[in-house]
């Protein structure tokens, strides 16, 4: 077993699909079939069931696929601890983020980094805080940023900022009448979320909470993956919603969404990395970067 037949088997499993698999690795389809068949042949497992056009795991192939996951990261980590000896001219940076960071905060502190350190290679995957949190866990990512908190004891957990929150509604809601908003309208309200696990949906049912009430009792009109969703649905008039100023700035400048006076809990942006994992000179300067924007990699 090589570790090429892991990506290649990996690479196949993720997408269910051998051609797809190997033009992401730029192989020949032959070339990724004769690894999967070479792992099945020599450890006599079937790892993939032929369904339609496509391919799907069998449970076998499931469980090898966390194992194959694992190899690759500790693989993955090895090489990192020999590219550190070259200090940070090159070396790479897996970076995961939740939704409100990755696509408002931290982009410009990225460019910032690479602009500093150009040799190293930056990726970033977004999930909600959860998925990312889990990535960081299973090696998957080597730094992670995220809105919600995370109570992990295989996770160093670090706030590095701050971020504000608005209750918004489109400019037709009745909430723009200038009424002082009361536990009786929350209840009563129609309302447009982010889905379980996410960060900003946990300060909402915080605020739920101190009033006295549950989200899982509302109305709720939509529940959607993503802020720019939530964001759209919001202005069409779908209900209210808690966002991040980060991301409604646009809309509450161009009145398309009206803010509401609201009481809302505060929160931090965190980062976080597995407490044992080795920490490379490039994690180490990104994290100086996110505690002082305006002071490190300058």
């Amino acid at each position: 077993m090589t570790l090429e037949q892991l990506r290649i088997f990996v690479a196949v499993a993720e997408r269910e699909h051998v051609t797809k698999a190997a033009e992401a690795l730029h192989l020949t389809q032959s070339a990724a079939s004769a690894a999967v068949s070479a792992l099945e042949t020599r450890y006599g497992a079937k790892l993939f069931d032929r369904v339609g056009r496509r391919i799907a795991l069998t449970e076998a192939g499931r469980l090898f696929l966390t194992e194959a996951r694992a190899v690759l990261a500790r693989a993955a980590a090895a090489e990192t601890v020999l590219a550190d000896l070259a200090s940070l001219k090159r070396g790479r940076l897996a970076l995961g983020a939740s939704q409100t960071v990755g696509s408002y905060w931290l982009p410009p502190l990225m460019q910032r980094f690479r602009t500093a350190y150009p040799g190293v290679a930056l990726t970033l995957a977004i999930g909600n805080t959860e998925t990312i949190a889990a990535l960081v866990r299973d090696g998957a990512a080597d730094l992670g940023v995220v809105e919600g908190a995370v109570d992990d004891p295989t996770l160093s957990v670090a706030p590095v900022a701050k971020d504000d929150l608005a209750l918004v509604v489109g400019r037709a809601h009745p909430w723009t009448d200038g009424r002082r908003v009361g536990r009786a309208d929350l209840a009563a309200a129609r309302w447009v979320l982010r889905e379980p696990g996410s960060g900003t949906r946990a300060i909402l049912e915080q605020a739920f909470a101190s009033a006295g009430l549950s989200l899982g009792d509302r109305e709720i009109a939509l529940e959607l993956p993503s802020n720019e969703a939530c964001r759209a649905a919001v202005e069409a008039g779908a209900g209210a919603t808690v966002l991040s100023t980060l991301v409604a700035a646009p809309s509450l400048a161009s009145g398309a969404l009206v803010a509401v006076p609201y009481p809302l809990p505060g929160r931090s942006f965190f980062a976080l990395r597995r407490v044992e994992r080795y920490e490379t000179q490039a994690e180490r300067a990104f994290l100086a970067l996110l505690a002082d924007p305006e002071g490190a990699a300058s």
